[in-house]
């Protein structure tokens, strides 16, 4: 994709303005614009997943995501759009000031493959150094979950990463769909303990046992598919309640992750929807509020679910 490439936005100066005030130090809520890994490293609350996405459609939405604030990117080396995202955010200005999170593919798994898939995924980010790497799933590609593979491979998999982290490749590392015995025998056998969990997680799967075992860890959770890949802007509790704020359901979905303490990378092309999601920052759901949307747990899983994976 050349970098030369330019789209024009439709995005009005009032679209700024309104995310700048949202982003402001001063606005009446408590809940801090970035999070801090247990290394010291700021990533930020809000960021946009890109899975799925390219062409045109992606370069747009990245670059519209940037103009009105999102300084996070999730990509991964699986979706194929790395080289794309970086011809974005070159365009955009931004390629220092934006924390980009990539992924290790379960194709990728053990040391050598690993490690090269990461050096891959660098050039084609156009950088010597990636924000944050996470190990995209526990398990090996086409493997049984019951195989002893799977676990000797991620071990294999994380000490590449532990390198890379330790040679300044990567400002941060983690997981991605770790349970909690996952994580746990991840740290029985680490030197270096994960800094992130990204899981599907939402008011259906809200995953309340596997953030207290991340707090207790110090492993900040990120949150993909935080709408329930769209499906819960349509529930009737989500709409009473967005209505009662004067917001949008989606904006009343990434909030209650926000509330619940995590970061959020909902997947959006499309301009209403990607300016809209910046906007969560300047208004808060109230307890009651909070419990009814915690009442829609029934442990459903839009995505996968790696419990089956040893």
């Amino acid at each position: 994709v050349s970098t030369q490439l330019t789209i024009h936005l439709a995005i009005s100066e009032q679209d700024i303005l309104r995310f700048e005030r949202i982003a402001s130090p001063s606005m009446p809520t408590n809940i801090p614009s970035s999070v801090r890994l247990w290394n010291g490293v700021e990533m930020p609350r809000l960021g946009l997943g890109t899975h799925k996405a390219s062409g045109p459609e992606l370069l747009q939405a990245v670059q519209l995501a940037v103009k009105v604030g999102y300084r996070h990117i999730d990509t991964a080396s699986i979706y194929k759009n790395e080289a794309e995202i970086a011809s974005a955010l070159k365009v955009a200005g931004a390629p220092e000031r934006v924390f980009v999170t990539t992924k290790v593919s379960p194709y990728q798994q053990g040391y050598d493959q690993a490690t090269k898939a990461v050096m891959r995924s660098m050039e084609n980010l156009g950088t010597d150094c990636v924000d944050c790497v996470l190990i995209h799933w526990p398990g090996v590609a086409r493997t049984p979950g019951v195989s002893e593979m799977n676990a000797s491979k991620r071990a294999e998999t994380w000490k590449a990463l532990e390198d890379l982290y330790k040679a300044g490749k990567c400002r941060a590392i983690g997981v991605s769909n770790y349970s909690i015995a996952h994580l746990q025998g991840l740290i029985q056998n680490c030197t270096v303990r994960p800094m992130v969990n990204q899981v599907e997680l939402h008011p259906r799967l809200s995953q309340h046992e596997l953030r207290q075992a991340c707090k207790e860890m110090n492993v900040a959770v990120v949150a993909y598919s935080p709408l329930g890949t769209g499906l819960l802007v349509d529930n009737p509790t989500v709409i009473r309640i967005s209505e009662k704020l004067g917001r949008t359901p989606a904006q009343v979905l990434l909030r209650w992750g926000l509330q619940k303490d995590i970061c959020v990378i909902p997947k959006s092309i499309t301009k209403e929807r990607i300016v809209g999601n910046s906007q969560v920052f300047d208004f808060e759901i109230e307890e009651s509020d909070m419990a009814e949307l915690d009442e829609l747990e029934d442990d459903h899983h839009f995505c996968w679910n790696a419990a089956h994976v040893l």
